[in-house]
């Protein structure tokens, strides 16, 4: 039997109520989980974490349904960031967590993702696994006894465990009362416990997109918007801005003049300080091919090795562990800190980057200003299907034309989205101009050979 595939390279992810997110398959899949922990030894039990959108209701009550009817406790957060599932997964030392997320994308998106018992996402082999289980859709042989059926409880702490987690990454030696923040929550997870810790780390906070409906999350706000928070550090005189996707592993930051300051620049201004404290492990950091070349010239004045890995915080977590480095983290926002969580942290990466400003008495232009960016264009192009990109004749020649021009001088990458039905065009290189004339011609190509 050909075993179809359902995840992707961030869990299950699609448009709500189409296939395969649809509640069927949310069932399915909590059936399947259940069924591989049933082969485990004592009481088993998962965390359950969503966003803000209004079709997480369906996908929480499926899986909740499919993991109980296997004799799975079920723990529920409600609305939660990610990361902190990750946390907590690994606090009630649960057989997994699962959060109900389609991250930056649109409300009707959605999406299903899984962390182990450790706290990071589970490797490909055992989403086949689970695959597998979905397809033949047969679990009589694993159902529990009467008694046994699991249970439903909401875990009614969970904000405080969280908030009380990020702040101790925060040194108590410190404090934000001199800072001015203007924090903007994408109407998603983190609009309840992103004030707090900023607040009860006595900053003086501004919030924007912190009133969920179910229908705006994301919506012209947020880490992908974040035009939203220059204005409002604009109009606030604030010190920073810190902007977060639906659910807060990303984080985009904007300094005092209103300039963003994106994944790369965090994680350049983080290395060089972790170096600098000596606790910068194997001298390592883990980016992605979509890397600034300014980012990797300024490592490398640093004497920083920089690992690359495929686009994906995955990717960038699992080439962490192969090369036992502490800090990664990729150009959309991921940063990863392995002495603190296991996945990125939006909450975690903004105090890290608050700390190193009040220790170094500096402003956020002042780190930034270690990163010189190159210039560098991102196109989206919608497409009908997704091809093998070998195959695609005029891209490929679009492609070869584009590097032959840059030379050494830059880089073309090409990918399809993981989540949408999209693939991306990035081209970067010395000169802006030449840069966004070879981006829309690669686009232009590819619009007339697969796009929508």
């Amino acid at each position: 039997m050909d075993i179809p595939r359902i995840f992707g390279t961030d869990g299950v992810r699609g448009h709500a109520n189409k296939s395969p997110m649809v509640v069927e398959i949310a069932l399915a899949l909590g059936r399947s989980v259940g069924k591989l922990f049933r082969k485990q030894s004592g009481k088993n039990r998962v965390i359950i974490g969503k966003d803000t959108r209004l079709s997480c209701y369906m996908f929480e009550n499926a899986l909740i349904a499919g993991l109980c009817s296997m004799g799975v406790d079920t723990l529920m957060l409600g609305p939660f960031p990610t990361p902190g599932v990750a946390f907590l997964t690994r606090a009630y030392r649960a057989n997994a967590g699962i959060v109900i997320s389609a991250s930056h994308n649109p409300y009707y998106d959605n999406g299903i993702k899984f962390f182990s018992s450790e706290g990071f996402k589970f490797p490909d082999a055992w989403e086949r696994e689970v695959e597998a289980l979905v397809a033949h859709n047969r679990f009589d042989d694993a159902l529990p006894q009467d008694a046994d059926i699991g249970k439903n409880s909401k875990i009614t702490d969970a904000d405080g465990r969280y908030i009380e987690f990020c702040k101790a990454t925060f040194p108590r030696r410190l404090s934000l009362k001199n800072l001015t923040i203007a924090i903007d929550c994408a109407n998603g997870a983190s609009y309840k416990v992103a004030p707090l810790v900023f607040r009860e780390l006595d900053a003086t906070v501004h919030l924007y997109g912190c009133n969920p409906n179910g229908l705006n999350i994301n919506e012209k706000c947020g880490s992908l918007f974040p035009a939203n928070t220059q204005k409002a550090v604009i109009e606030m005189k604030a010190d920073v801005g810190i902007s977060f996707d639906g659910d807060a592993d990303r984080v985009i930051m904007v300094d005092e003049n209103a300039q963003i300051v994106d994944g790369d620049t965090i994680l350049g201004i983080c290395a060089r300080d972790m170096k600098r404290k000596g606790i910068l492990k194997n001298n390592i950091v883990v980016s992605t091919v979509m890397a600034n070349l300014g980012f990797i010239k300024a490592m490398e004045e640093a004497g920083i090795e920089v690992v690359k890995s495929a686009v994906g915080d995955r990717y960038v977590i699992q080439e962490m562990l192969k090369y036992d480095a502490n800090l990664g983290g990729e150009q959309s926002g991921h940063t990863i800190f392995l002495d603190h969580n296991t996945t990125g942290d939006g909450i975690v990466s903004a105090l890290q980057v608050l700390r190193i400003m009040i220790e170094t008495d500096s402003k956020l232009s002042d780190l930034a200003a270690c990163i010189k960016r190159f210039p560098q264009t991102l196109i989206n192009v919608r497409v009908k299907n997704k091809p093998p990109l070998e195959t695609l004749t005029a891209t490929q020649k679009a492609i070869k034309d584009a590097e032959a021009i840059l030379a050494d001088s830059g880089f073309v990458l090409i990918r399809y989205s993981g989540t949408e039905p999209t693939i991306r065009v990035t081209v970067q290189g010395a000169k802006k101009k030449l840069v966004n004339a070879l981006a829309q011609n690669i686009a232009q190509v590819i619009q007339q050979e697969i796009g929508t």
